[in-house]
């Protein structure tokens, strides 16, 4: 069975969209032995390069689907494919140094979560402790509004229980002053009915009227 080596270079968009497993399935699938596949930036364009070497049938139907088939995310724009003459590494060594690397990505990804986490969390501490510092000035000035509310409520308090007492002390000066002028104008109105009873009976001696 005659055996093949190829080269692929995929120029666009085609880092941190799923490329490399996406080309690794479809080499297994084909039971291809020898597969590898790396990130490379040229001239600050994205490039992957993959690297197939096996039984010329399979790597040609593998060239037929990396040339018309890609990441939903990815945006390919050429695909060169040229003769490899180097040796290139098994596939199994492969997709091992891409499970590391993709863990690998992963934690680093997981301790940049974390660290957003803390810095929330460090946040929502401050804005609890905010919320706290304005609940208590808030409580303090609800507290001495209502001590002045109070103070002010036992003023007025104060002042009806003194007007009363005024009315009061003013009603018993009315009521006395109203009795002395009562009992002064009878002992008036009786002074007058004895004054005309004596000019009646003057009067009453001059004409001879008994």
């Amino acid at each position: 069975m005659e055996r093949k080596a190829k080269e692929i270079v995929i120029r666009g968009k085609v880092h941190d969209v799923g490329y490399r497993l996406f080309l690794l399935s479809d080499a297994e699938r084909l039971f291809i032995e020898k597969f590898a596949a790396r990130n490379v930036l040229i001239n600050g364009e994205q490039h992957l390069i993959v690297l197939v070497a096996g039984a010329e049938e399979k790597i040609s139907k593998f060239v037929e689907f990396a040339e018309s088939n890609y990441p939903p995310e990815a945006s390919v724009e050429s695909v060169e494919v040229k003769d490899y003459g180097e040796e290139v590494r098994s596939i199994d060594s492969f997709r091992q140094s891409l499970m590391v690397f993709q863990l690998t990505k992963i934690a680093h990804a997981g301790v940049g979560m974390l660290g957003k986490q803390d810095a929330m969390l460090g946040k929502q501490d401050e804005t609890i402790k905010v919320i706290k510092e304005e609940s208590e000035k808030t409580r303090e000035v609800t507290r001495a509004e209502g001590e002045k509310t109070r103070e002010v409520v036992e003023k007025v308090r104060e002042e009806v229980e003194k007007t009363s007492e005024v009315v009061k002390d003013e009603g018993e000066k009315t009521r006395e002053v109203m009795k002395e002028k009562i009992v002064e104008d009878v002992e008036w109105v009786k002074e007058e009915i004895i004054g005309i009873k004596a000019t009646l009976g003057k009067v009453k001696e001059k004409v001879g009227v008994d």
